[in-house]
């Protein structure tokens, strides 16, 4: 190899070096460069769980069913009450999942739904208004699909009140509400024997508040208006807010003195803490 060589072998060499150093730098700095921009996101992410921390989420599940089959004429109110609740209590922070009509299936993804979404911070509600029939000592929700000849398929093609309670106590709920309007004469009483009018009191799990438009065992007619008593008295005293607790009371003490003591709601109580409708009472 002559001179002339070497020098071009090393100008190659030397060129190619300073090539890999540019090339090291700008891989450095890219790398830096990703750092930073996870740093940030990181720093975001932590932001914002730190923000939802000490905040309660409110869940609500609404079921409204009015057109059912074996019934002479569907219940409008229910399917009313369920629209304006739902509207009211997005109002107050509640996060509504509202089902109209339900079938079996319907109710039960419905519950599931609600299942999956409950933490330790969170206030359930439960609204139910349709039919319901007692079965033994509990009461069951009936979707629009229910074919009702025996006491065993209330328990089979119905829904459990006492078992959505169960579940939410089950998945760790904070509080758990429950209104329901389903003290109904209903096309199913005469056809078993052991048919018992109206609905069981309801069990009350810990931390619970339980509004029933009726007294255990007793029926009520509806009324002529868009609402049913029930809920166009639970509607006044959710824009006055209040505790739920609070509320509840109010709405059963005005429907017993309007009705001069033929309608008579039941509250049942097992609040350990204040619950409230409304966004500021949390």
């Amino acid at each position: 190899m002559n001179l002339r060589q070497l020098d071009i072998s090393r100008r190659s060499i030397a060129l190619a070096a300073a090539l890999i150093g540019s090339v090291s730098l700008a891989i450095g700095a890219h790398a830096a460069l990703n750092m930073r921009v996870l740093d940030a996101a990181k720093a975001v992410s932590t932001d914002q769980v730190t923000g939802s921390v000490g905040q309660t989420s409110k869940l609500a599940l609404v079921i409204g069913n009015g057109h059912y089959p074996d019934a002479s004429a569907p219940l409008m109110q229910s399917i009313n009450d369920a629209r304006a609740l739902s509207s009211s209590l997005r109002k107050n922070g509640f996060d509504v999942d509202m089902v109209e009509d339900a079938s079996k299936d319907d109710m039960v993804r419905a519950v599931n739904r609600l299942k999956s979404r409950i933490k330790r911070d969170t206030v359930v509600m439960l609204f139910f208004g349709g039919y319901g029939v007692q079965a033994g000592r509990e009461s069951y929700m009936l979707p629009v699909d229910a074919v009702i000849w025996k006491e065993s398929d209330v328990r089979r093609q119905g829904v459990s009140i006492e078992g959505v309670l169960n579940m939410m106590k089950e998945q760790g709920a904070k509080a758990k509400l429950v209104v329901v309007d389903a003290s109904r004469r209903n096309p199913y009483e005469r056809r078993f024997r052991s048919y018992s009018h109206g609905l069981a009191p309801i069990g009350t799990p810990d931390n619970a508040l339980i509004l029933s438009s009726a007294s255990p065992g007793k029926v009520v007619d509806d009324g002529m208006g868009e609402h049913s008593t029930l809920v166009s008295e639970l509607l006044t005293n959710l824009n006055a807010q209040g505790s739920a607790e609070s509320v509840f009371n109010k709405t059963r003490v005005a429907i017993s003195r309007a009705s001069e003591g033929d309608q008579v709601p039941t509250v049942s109580s097992s609040l350990l803490e204040d619950v409230h409708f409304d966004q500021a009472g949390g």
